[in-house]
């Protein structure tokens, strides 16, 4: 546990920090640089070969109640080693997070683990904290979905967001199809087999290991020359010479061939606009547009890309010229005025940039004790007010006393979702 806890802040112990995310989890304290554990966001059932995904929206409140509860329990109990009712609690949560998952999720912590109170903050604004800046255009890049959010003044701008379904797991399906389609493996009999019937399917950890040792991100020049040789039908149009070619081992006895073309084009597909001409770049910049105009020019120059896709090599600088090139587009150059794209470099890794923000965040005793949901509130309402209306929490005093809170004070938690 972490050393000196006791110390400070009235001997109050550090709360527990909580990022989970629909791959992965980080988890830790407040107060320190960086989490105790990063482990995927799933559970293990006996007598079920695959394990079962955490994260998931479209389940009944009762089985995701039972994962939650078996997971937390998993964090508490193998990989923190503290009890959980001695603790605060800050979750780093998602704007686009369902207010079933969340209510499903504070209900475990209330009345299974029944922690002191709960925080959620969300994602994008902890992102910003670790900046020591009041402002800037967030995206996080995460495995579902990339969402922009732009933060003025510490306020998140929520009419502005920009989601799409390009990330982690986008990339993971394209790799795999041309896995399949292009590469050949050679086994202790036999060479040159197809990857389907040298192994089956390919296992999801498998593909993401390849993407992370052998895919990256080409520079803007050659990544459109990469786009037109995939789109043109004539045939006109020359691909650039690709990177070498990667033998990668399957289980100690098969190694897959793995073709250069793959590694860098397998990526471009973050960047190639839809039919509705959206791309990752084009999110940040009709955030951009959304927001007011006396905004824009802090918010450009404030960029900050979080989330664990953004870590593949040379994803930032090839955002970064997106951008730039597509400014200078009559879609946006009358829009946009503002000439100067800047990103942050934050003090920590981009999937663990909001992780910080939180355990910031939680160490301040404070602002903690002031803005989280006690158990003795959560225990009167039923309920968790959503992260974007609480603006003036009731003291926890309050309800540590059994007083009912005013007619006022009512009325400020009562805004749904």
């Amino acid at each position: 546990m972490p050393l000196f806890e006791g110390l400070g802040s009235g001997g109050e112990k550090t709360a527990v920090v909580i990022d989970l995310g629909a791959a992965y989890t980080k988890c830790g304290f407040a107060g320190e640089t960086g989490p105790r554990c990063i482990i995927p966001s799933e559970i293990q059932r006996p007598g079920l070969q695959q394990p079962i995904q955490v994260v998931q929206y479209n389940i009944n409140t009762e089985e995701l109640f039972s994962n939650l509860k078996e997971f937390i329990h998993m964090l508490y109990f193998r990989h923190l080693l503290v009890n959980p009712r001695d603790r605060r609690v800050v979750i780093i949560e998602s704007i686009l997070c369902p207010s079933h998952f969340r209510e499903t999720l504070t209900k475990v912590f209330f009345k299974h683990f029944e922690v002191p109170s709960v925080l959620f903050a969300p994602s994008h604004l902890m992102s910003v904290m670790t900046l020591g800046i009041n402002s800037a255009l967030v995206m996080d890049c995460g495995y579902s979905e990339t969402l922009v959010l732009p933060v003025y003044e510490g306020i998140p701008i929520l009419s502005a967001w920009e989601a799409l379904p390009l990330a982690g797991k986008a990339i993971h399906k394209e790799l795999e199809a041309q896995l399949v389609e292009q590469c050949t493996v050679d086994t202790d009999s036999s060479t040159g087999q197809s990857l389907p019937a040298a192994i089956g399917n390919i296992q999801e950890d498998v593909v993401e290991d390849i993407k992370v040792r052998t895919c990256f991100v080409s520079d803007l020049q050659r990544g459109l020359k990469i786009q037109d040789a995939k789109f043109n039908l004539e045939g006109t149009a020359e691909r650039p010479d690709p990177p070498p070619d990667v033998d990668y081992p399957l289980d100690g006895e098969k190694i897959l061939h793995i073709k250069g073309s793959i590694r860098d084009s397998v990526i471009e597909m973050l960047f190639e606009q839809d039919n509705e001409e959206k791309s990752v770049a084009t999110l940040m910049l009709d955030a951009l547009v959304k927001c007011p105009i006396d905004t824009r020019k802090t918010l450009s120059e404030n960029l900050v890309v979080v989330g664990g896709t953004a870590m593949l090599p040379g994803f930032t600088h090839r955002l970064l010229a997106e951008i730039r090139l597509l400014a200078e587009s009559p879609r946006y150059q009358q829009a946009l005025s503002t000439k100067t794209y800047r990103v942050h470099s934050p003090p920590a890794k981009p999937n663990c940039t909001a992780w910080l923000g939180g355990a910031i965040f939680g160490a301040l005793q404070d602002i903690l004790g002031s803005r989280s949901v006690s158990r003795d509130y959560y225990n009167q309402t039923g309920r968790i007010p959503d992260w974007c209306s609480l603006s003036a929490p009731p003291p926890e005093s309050l309800y540590d006393a059994g007083k009912t809170p005013p007619p006022l004070m009512k009325r400020a938690f009562s805004t749904e979702k």
